[in-house]
């Protein structure tokens, strides 16, 4: 399935997808999904980001056949999910939020029952060899059951890969684990990135999609806000930070700053929030030195995804 030999150019595309839920009892008609146009380039890490509610689960589980769309179309690996349901999703593993383990199974009765549901011959299965890569070759005879959080969660990237799918959706997988195990996993995504599998994932852990995630799409209310490489995503934002450390204690603002968006921090350093299409950092030093601050030192911050995330999903509420 992984052949790249009539790879196409899109791991996954969608058009115009549209989802609603009918109204039921006291719930009212809900339109999850507002016309999702997206382009996941093979090969690539790509981040699906949005607050609770945004539809990022209701899109994954169309992809997954979970939920049935309302309208538009998906196609997952050059195949559309209406004309080709089995082989489409054949070519997708999705590790959901959720963990859904048999306490009763061990991991490699459950590896070896996922692998015979996708129709994976006997002489072709690697559950020993996923086991012993997501670290679990050692609990592979023990109950789930006597797994900890972490090794359940482990057992879930695991389940998802028993027939080497050709795109990899992780929903929050990170969730609830500890450092440790977060970076063991994101260095198997990553060696499993390298050697081509297209991942797709969605996080709250806003540091994890801005170090991983080439591109990012965004989406709030069942639409997509921005969806772009995500250099170009953080350059959105037009400002920076200047912090100063002054070498004397400032007792006030000068007053040549105080039309500025400036103020002195409780350690007492010296901060200015300006736009980088309007001011130079050159210029600002001038005028704080012209002003008798003496500079001991200085550094520049700039807007991470956590401030574009927040400046995109709160223009639309």
């Amino acid at each position: 399935m992984s052949s790249t030999k009539t790879a196409p150019d899109f791991a996954i595309k969608v058009s115009n997808l549209q989802k609603t839920y009918k109204a039921s009892g006291k719930m009212p008609e809900k339109h999850a999904l507002k016309g999702i146009n997206l382009e996941v380039p093979r090969g690539s890490i790509f981040g699906l980001l949005g607050p609770n509610g945004a539809g990022k689960s209701t899109f994954i589980n169309i992809l997954a056949g979970l939920v049935n769309k309302t309208s538009g179309s998906a196609s997952i690996w050059g195949l559309d999910i209406d004309e080709h349901p089995r082989q489409s999703r054949a070519a997708i593993g999705v590790v959901n939020q959720e963990i859904v383990a048999d306490p009763f199974f061990t991991p490699m009765e459950m590896l070896e029952l996922m692998a015979g549901f996708y129709g994976v011959p006997k002489s072709e299965r690697r559950s020993l060899e996923i086991l012993t890569a997501v670290g679990l070759d050692d609990k592979k005879d023990a109950y789930v059951r006597q797994l900890s959080g972490g090794m359940k969660r482990r057992l879930m990237v695991a389940k998802a890969l028993v027939h080497n799918p050709p795109v990899l959706i992780l929903d929050e997988p990170t969730a609830g684990v500890d450092v440790e195990l977060r970076r063991s996993m994101w260095e198997y995504v990553q060696e499993l990135h390298n050697n081509g599998t297209t991942i797709i994932l969605t996080t709250h852990y806003l540091e994890e999609a801005e170090e991983l995630c080439d591109t990012i799409a965004i989406v709030n209310h069942g639409e997509i806000v921005a969806c772009e490489s995500t250099p170009s995503l953080l350059s959105r934002l037009d400002y920076k930070t200047l912090v100063i450390t002054p070498r004397e204690p400032l007792a006030a603002l000068p007053d040549a700053l105080s039309g500025m968006d400036a103020a002195i921090t409780p350690s007492g350093d010296l901060q200015i929030t300006f736009r980088t299409s309007e001011t130079g950092i050159g210029r600002l030093l001038e005028l704080v030195r012209s002003n008798g601050i003496s500079v001991a030192d200085l550094e520049t911050k700039a807007p991470d995804l956590e401030d574009v995330f927040i400046s995109l999903t709160s223009e639309t509420v």
